[in-house]
């Protein structure tokens, strides 16, 4: 069986926080490849600032140069709203060589009891949660922890630093900062100077 890692979200825009992740659960559980799945429209976020197209495209660019990561236009081509026990459901019966691990910050472990067909996902994938430090990681279902250096980032953060003229280098992969300053995304400039 081929372990396929999936890291969804909405990258908008995608951080080094987002290739640490992946990469700790990669080499963590073994993993085979990690695909990052940009959502069409996440059922808890308002996606502000970019396309579905420019996500997917920042997507793109931020995982280039690294063999083990790949895109998965899954929900994007799908459109609507995503929930992932629909996604992976269809997934599955997509790649039934496939083992899905599903990768969630520690922020969101506690939450699982509120997600859509919690108690069905769970017989679909195994999940591995990336420990973040003041979030409780109890939870009644089985996820696999592990350790990773932590940064505070957050697209959030990003995307206000980007409206304000202030620099995204070293938060960002450099062909992100490019694409986002090329497209004008979330009021950046091209070629702010550091400030």
């Amino acid at each position: 069986m081929k372990k396929v890692g999936i890291l969804g979200g909405t990258f908008n825009p995608p951080h080094l926080g987002h290739l640490i992740m992946a990469s700790e659960a990669y080499h963590s559980a073994k993993l085979d490849e990690v695909r990052f799945m940009p959502n069409f429209i996440a059922p808890h976020k308002d996606v502000a600032g970019a396309s579905a197209e420019q996500r997917l495209e920042m997507t793109r660019l931020a995982i280039s140069g690294h063999p083990q990561f790949r895109v998965e236009e899954f929900e994007i081509n799908s459109g609507g709203v995503s929930y992932s026990f629909d996604t992976l459901t269809k997934l599955t019966e997509k790649e039934p060589d496939a083992e899905f691990y599903f990768i969630i910050g520690g922020d969101m472990v506690e939450g699982l009891p509120s997600w859509y067909r919690i108690d069905d996902l769970v017989k679909l994938v195994r999940f591995i949660g990336v420990k973040r430090p003041g979030y409780n990681t109890e939870t009644p279902y089985p996820v696999m922890m592990i350790d990773s250096p932590e940064l505070l980032l957050s697209s959030t953060m990003l995307r206000e630093r980007a409206a304000v003229g202030r620099p995204l280098a070293f938060l960002v992969p450099d062909k992100v900062e490019a694409f986002i300053r090329e497209e004008g995304l979330y009021g950046a400039k091209p070629n702010v100077g550091e400030s």
